[in-house]
């Protein structure tokens, strides 16, 4: 049975990694998706690395009969690849099939459920809430040459210090600094600060996931973060933006031949 015009598919696109950890998160998130909105088809696609390619995925769909669909970024911050990679792919990919139309959602971030994802994964790590106010805390991030996207992890740390912390610091793995290890000393060398955690803005483990942790560790954190992974806040915001896509007066670009 076709979805109804009420619930179209949800396609979500990753970045995709040779690590295989990552499309193994990616699809314990959509996993969860699906399960929180029975009845929601959600689909997967890569921009490299994994199968299915956005391509293939958007095939997939008008091959199945779908004529609306909501194409949602999995990325955090709006950068090169929600600007340029994804609307390109998408424009290539529907350009003959005239018969599909796709609705992009906006970007997830920033948003006070990836906050609460991100303070979640700090304390399954071990952080106490009452150790709030004596400790330094790194926001970390994949990084990106675009200033747009630095300037909204800036502003997460500084929106993040006002909820009880005694310092919060953005740290990038690629392209900006300050590196992880680097926020990690400045942290330890403010008054007051008595532990200092790092917590990883990013999705789904690969290079430079890895890369955080690894300056976390050599500079002595005293807790280190899972990824966002499957948290449940997370696909709660996937939801929300799929759903703020496919209002009739949404923000999402409508993709069509």
């Amino acid at each position: 049975m076709l979805p109804g015009p009420d619930q179209p598919p949800l396609l979500v696109i990753a970045h995709g990694s040779r690590d295989p950890r990552h499309a193994a998160t990616v699809h314990a998130l959509t996993r969860r998706v699906a399960a929180a909105r029975p009845g929601l088809r959600v689909d997967t696609a890569f921009l490299d690395f994994n199968a299915p390619s956005v391509p293939q995925a958007v095939s997939r769909l008008a091959a199945d009969g779908v004529r609306d669909a909501v194409a949602l970024p999995l990325l955090l911050t709006r950068a090169f690849h929600a600007k340029t990679d994804i609307p390109a792919v998408l424009r290539e990919s529907t350009a003959a099939l005239p018969s599909l139309r796709l609705r992009t959602a906006d970007v997830l971030g920033p948003s006070p459920l990836l906050t609460a994802a991100l303070e979640r994964r700090l304390s399954e790590a071990g952080l106490d809430p009452a150790d709030r106010p004596s400790t330094g805390l790194v926001l970390a991030s994949a990084g990106s040459t675009d200033p747009e996207a630095g300037a909204v992890i800036a502003a997460v740390a500084r929106e993040w210090r006002h909820t009880g912390w005694c310092a919060v610091r953005p740290a990038f793995a690629s392209a900006a600094l300050p590196r992880t290890e680097d926020a990690v000393r400045a942290l330890r060398a403010l008054p007051g600060v008595r532990r200092v955690a790092v917590a990883p803005y990013v999705i789904a483990p690969g290079f430079l996931p890895d890369r955080i942790a690894r300056g976390a560790r050599e500079a002595g954190a005293d807790l280190l973060a899972p990824v966002l992974g499957d948290a449940p806040e997370l696909a709660a915001l996937l939801l929300r933006r799929y759903d703020r896509a496919r209002r009739p007066a949404a923000a999402g670009q409508l993709l069509s031949a």
